[in-house]
């Protein structure tokens, strides 16, 4: 949809003829057209009135030197300018989200209430420390939560979101063998592993090999086993994995890398699925991240960095990034650099400026304490029943690859199979936004075809799960017949399919006017 434009309007345009089915403004009822900021404003003018006797001397230095190029609006243009915009945007307080692996639950707005509080909300990583023990309580308690929630030795809190996590955990890792003088260069990574997996090992310097998947669509064991050897310095895994399913030999295959002389590192983007049912470090799990804004329901990026929190085993604790927080009698304190010689000789050091986000721990915590260990546990129960539910109403209409292996865990998995000759996975996604929904995950995991990734998330209620399902059976059916409007949608959403190919190869990122 392209809005006309105002400036090159003309009298015919209105008086009937060819332009009758175009509206003037491009405006479709109350979903609105919205032009760029330097369409609306004008960079000869100011949303601002100045005094007519300031003169540019009176600013000293802070007087430009040339025109500054940004146009200038009223407070009512800008205000519904970015109103309109958000009307075009989908969002987890308009309906569900679907994407599977990144766990769109709802925020409880109780979390949000305790995080503005003021001595959270304003906190300042520089003040003394006498100042911020609240601060510095919430951070040490939220931290024994999740020590005991994994069966894990320790935690590093200050890593900002789970590929920073990853990070963490793979640096112990490569800490750890130096301390033992060994030089272990490979990372084995299963193809039912996350998607970041390898990009951080090979980031942290090791060489990445695959592990294939099984016919259930799990780790295959024996290929492991045949592959440890004194160059593996250990095995990144993902449990519950990216297809949705429980790895059921992960004691086994933390008991043969162990004995190997290697370490498990295991991704936590799908911890939501077993927090308070499932502890990693009883399976024999090394170092996890743990995505604070996924599991303990706190916003994606949360108004700044996100929070990706690291457990770890006895083996890898010594080896932990600095700065931590630890207690004294009724105080608590910041371990730094300048006296971690005390407590914490081995770290491999410091991984960001500061001690993690304390607006994310605040809202963490206030979610654990809001449902202690029998509400978390049924918070992963719950996101395991939608999930199942979800997979056993559209297994008949859409393939699931791994459903006769049986029950799925937070995630339900299907591909593209068994669809009308030339349609795909793609066409599914675009319907969905015309029945109002944001698609779910496309095309990953990797390891099935055209794949469909759907986690509804446990804050979904079964009306809701119904709504969503109809309307993606219907989607579907109308892929398997073959019908031709679907391959042009959406038709309703505020621009039409794009190239996407075009899109990535030659983006536009800079308005010209």
């Amino acid at each position: 949809m392209t809005a006309l434009n105002p400036a090159g309007w003309r009298p015919e345009m209105n008086a009937g003829g060819a332009d009758d089915s175009t509206t003037f403004t491009g405006n479709r009822a109350l979903m609105l057209e919205e032009p760029l900021l330097f369409e609306i404003g004008s960079t000869e003018t100011t949303g601002v009135d100045f005094d007519e006797d300031v003169a540019a001397a009176d600013l000293g230095p802070l007087a430009r030197s040339a025109p500054i190029g940004l146009p200038g609006l009223s407070e009512s243009e800008t205000v519904r300018h970015y109103t309109r915009l958000s009307r075009q945007n989908y969002a987890i307080d308009l309906g569900l989200f679907p994407l599977g692996s990144c766990t769109m639950k709802h925020n409880p707005r109780l979390n949000e209430k305790v995080a503005r509080m003021p001595g959270f909300a304003d906190v300042h990583p520089l003040q003394p420390q006498e100042t911020v023990q609240g601060a510095y309580a919430v951070i040490h308690e939220l931290a024994e939560w999740l020590v005991t929630l994994t069966g894990m030795h320790a935690v590093a809190m200050s890593p900002k979101a789970g590929a920073h996590g990853e990070l963490c955990g793979v640096l112990c890792i490569k800490a750890a063998l130096a301390a033992r003088g060994e030089d272990r260069r490979v990372l084995l990574v299963p193809e039912s592993a996350h998607g970041t997996n390898p990009a951080t090992a090979a980031f942290a310097g090791f060489t990445v090999e695959d592990i294939p998947a099984n016919a259930e669509g799990r780790v295959d064991l024996a290929a492991l086993e045949e592959r440890l050897g004194p160059d593996v310095a250990g095995v990144m895994i993902t449990n519950p994995n990216t297809c949705g399913l429980f790895e059921r030999d992960l004691k086994a295959i933390s008991d043969a890398v162990h004995a190997a002389g290697g370490y498990i590192y295991c991704d936590g983007a799908n911890f939501n699925a077993i927090v308070g049912r499932v502890r990693p470090g009883d399976l024999g799990v090394d170092a996890m991240h743990i995505n604070l804004h996924k599991t303990f329901s706190t916003p994606h990026g949360g108004g700044g960095p996100g929070s990706g929190p690291v457990v770890l085993s006895a083996a890898l604790a010594p080896f932990a990034p600095l700065p931590f927080v630890t207690k004294d009698g009724d105080r608590f304190r910041l371990i730094e650099e300048e006296n971690a010689g005390e407590a914490h000789p081995d770290s491999f050091g410091r991984m960001t400026a500061f001690h993690g986000q304390m607006g994310m721990f605040t809202r963490a915590l206030a979610y654990i304490l809001s449902h202690g260990a029998d509400g978390l546990k049924q918070v992963s129960e719950d996101a395991v029943i939608n999930a199942n539910y979800v997979l056993r109403s559209l297994e008949d209409v859409l393939e699931a690859p791994f459903a006769a292996s049986g029950p799925c865990m937070h995630e339900a998995l299907f591909s593209d199979k068994g669809l009308a000759e030339g349609f795909s996975t793609l066409d599914i996604a675009k319907g969905l936004i015309d029945e109002g929904y944001h698609p779910m995950t496309v095309y990953f995991p990797l390891v099935v075809h055209g794949a469909m990734l759907i986690e509804p998330t446990e804050t979904e209620s079964k009306a809701v799960l119904d709504q969503f399902i109809g309307a993606l059976r219907s989607i579907a059916l109308r892929a398997k017949n073959g019908d031709p409007a679907l391959k042009s949608a959406p038709h309703f959403a505020p621009r039409a399919r794009l190239d996407e190919t075009l899109a990535a190869r030659k983006p536009v990122l800079r308005w010209e006017g």
